[in-house]
């Protein structure tokens, strides 16, 4: 055993094995993976392996001693690959994709505080193995030998690796056929086929979409406007045109999830305001809302709400297709009626790229963290009371009609706030990340309702169109124990599913107020503004339908093809009653869910297709000009004459 460990056969052996353990240890503490059986139990001890003899043996080709460097380098760069999907999936409970990694300047806007909060006292593990390899490889490599193994057994070791996947392929189409037609799920791919191979999927999937522009024509856009005139919503007679005029202010309630409305935490309501804006005759509360956001998250939540798009199944559309053809509302907005846009945003203006997709929107006016006294910031950026105290003067410059959007931040995880800020005493579950939210909560809830006082005392709120949404979850499913305690109950899949729904609340002239139970999402909110403004949204492409109409489709897909309507809950395979959380295993209700099944499907195809291929450059509504995104400029005159 020593002589073994003290050759290169050995050294590499060894470090196939630690890759492999902490893999798996990975399956195990981190990644929830969903094991129904026990192939798939033997697929998760399986799949490590083969990544890491094919990359790892790629170290044999080296000359020499330099084998043990080159295995060193391949076994960092697979750990730290590992280590980035640990991190990544213990927030966005999902896997690093390519795209994502082009988004690498959000590291250096404020998610510092974010990253350290992931990380857990034994990461050290992951890269643990490393260190013991570089000591042997020190005290080993004299007794190397100086040739370089012959190609003929490198090639063995490699082809072994590649053997093994086939095997591994094999296995994991018996239990899931066509896995790798299911691009919509990505846990899947990780639990069949580890996540090196899975990396490797991911980068050929990236490369394929990458050329679709290029190969895109215009006859590629017929299509998607007859799905979308197909899928139509008419107005409806008695709201539309309602708003006709009316400056409109949009408040992103960031990582915001409708259980905070109405609930209690030591006897206190979480959210005071919130739940008397709920129960106001002049708001509209939407509670079976739900964000339909992927890995853009935020970003994606804009992308929905401004386009009725959905984001894009890797990545984010922000930042990888930041210079693609929009047509968007802020644009919408003032070549219809002549409305002025503005965002408002207390962080560095680069963040997911909004520089430059607020360009290609239309965006006229972007305050960012430049306009802001960024000294009473935390977490991502600037607290949210004084922002929108900061944004009142700027939102009072904008010429009317104007479309506002307010971006608030201090309810993100990990849900810091300083201890002068709170006003509630946070959750004891034991789970720091849930015992902070609701701190955090209450002080965006102070925040609005001081914001609602200045827009009134302002004049500025009779003549406005008030819109709040939350944009995607804020508590994961990697919390699901500390959750259990706050709810009360077992947090199932259907439960979490029911757990994605977000506030919408609208106040608008001619809404009823109060409670609307219609199931919607955030691809249907621009729809149903345009409709409410007067603007008929039926010759833009847009996947959403008017909520408030006759006609509106409630079924709100998500992007990985499950769906959520009043009547069924579709996770995976399975399926669910949703309004009592019962498996269905009616014939004639599965046939009719597979059907909107595959609607949805061709649907997320459709709009990949613009997104990939940039389709919108090829159509021009009736009386459109597109933009120029050169008319635009986001810096901060006033501070550079300043300086």
């Amino acid at each position: 055993m020593k002589k073994l460990l003290a050759s290169k056969k050995g050294f590499f052996a060894l470090a196939v094995i630690f890759l492999w353990a902490k893999t798996y240890f990975s399956y195990q503490t981190v990644f929830n993976l969903d094991i129904t059986n026990a192939l798939q139990e033997f697929l998760l001890v399986l799949n490590p392996l083969s990544a890491s003899i094919v990359f790892l043996g790629l170290a044999f080709l080296a000359k020499g001693r330099r084998m043990g460097i080159w295995l060193l380098v391949l076994d960092f760069l697979m750990s730290f690959l590992l280590y980035a999907n640990v991190l990544y999936y213990r927030f966005f409970n999902d896997f690093v994709t390519l795209p994502t990694l082009k988004q690498t300047d959000n590291l250096g806007s404020g998610m510092g505080g974010s990253i350290f909060g992931l990380m857990e006292g034994y990461d050290f593990v992951y890269f643990l193995d490393i260190a013991l390899l570089i000591v042997l490889y020190v005290f080993t490599r004299k007794n190397w030998s100086t040739e370089r193994l012959a190609f003929r057994k490198t090639a063995m070791v490699v082809i072994s690796g590649v053997a093994l996947f086939a095997v591994n392929l094999g296995l994991a189409e018996a239990d899931r056929p066509q896995l790798l037609q299911r691009t919509f799920d990505r846990t899947y791919l990780v639990k069949y086929l580890g996540p090196y191979n899975y990396t490797i999927y991911d980068a050929v999937q990236n490369a394929k979409t990458s050329t679709q522009r290029v190969m895109a024509s215009p006859n590629d856009i017929n299509e998607v406007k007859e799905y979308t005139d197909a899928n139509y919503a008419e107005p409806n007679p008695e709201y539309f045109g309602n708003a006709e005029g009316m400056n409109v202010i949009k408040i992103h309630l960031e990582s915001f999830q409708s259980f905070l409305i109405d609930y209690k935490l030591h006897g206190e309501e979480v959210t005071p305001f919130l739940n008397s804006l709920v129960h106001d005759k002049e708001v509209t509360y939407f509670d079976n809302f739900f964000h339909q956001t992927e890995q853009g998250k935020t970003a994606d939540a804009e992308l929905l709400m401004d386009n009725s798009l959905y984001g894009l199944p890797q990545g984010s559309a922000f930042s990888v297709k930041g210079t693609n053809t929009y047509q968007a509302a802020p644009a919408i907005l003032n070549q219809e009626q002549g409305y002025t846009s503005a965002v408002f945003h207390g962080d560095e203006k680069t963040f997911w790229n909004r520089d430059e997709i607020y360009k290609q929107f239309g965006v006229d006016h972007f305050f960012d963290s430049t306009y802001y006294n960024m000294e009473n910031s935390v977490n991502y950026g600037l607290k949210d009371k004084p922002f929108f105290e900061e944004s009142m003067p700027l939102l009072k410059s904008l010429e009317e009609p104007y479309y506002a959007h307010l971006i608030t931040l201090t309810n993100h995880y990990p849900f810091p706030l300083d201890p002068e800020d709170a006003t509630i005493e946070k959750a004891d579950t034991g789970d720091r990340t849930v015992d902070n939210y609701f701190q955090t909560a209450r002080y965006l809830d102070e925040a609005l309702e001081q914001f609602f006082n200045d827009l009134k005392e302002s004049g500025m709120y009779e003549n406005s169109v008030i819109l709040l949404y939350g944009d995607h979850y804020g508590i994961s499913t990697n919390h699901n124990r500390a959750m259990e305690q706050i709810m009360g109950k077992e947090i199932t899949e259907y439960q979490n599913a029911q757990m994605q729904r977000v506030p919408l609340m609208i106040k608008a002239p001619g809404l009823e107020g109060g409670v609307n139970h219609t199931y919607a999402g955030e691809l249907d909110v621009l729809p149903t503004l345009e409709h409410l403004l007067g603007i008929d949204s039926s010759k833009y492409i847009q996947f959403g339908t008017d909520i408030l109409s006759e006609e509106h489709d409630g079924t709100v897909g998500l992007r990985n093809g499950n769906f959520i309507s009043k009547d069924y809950t579709v996770l995976g395979d399975d399926y669910y009653d949703t309004a009592t959380g019962e498996v269905i295993e009616d014939e004639a209700k599965i046939k009719e869910i597979k059907a909107q099944k595959e609607k949805l499907a061709k649907e997320l195809s459709l709009n990949d297709k613009i997104l990939y291929g940039d389709l919108l450059r090829f159509y021009d509504p009736e009386g459109w000009t597109p933009v120029d995104p050169s008319n635009y400029d986001y810096n901060n005159r006033s501070e550079s004459e300043e300086e």
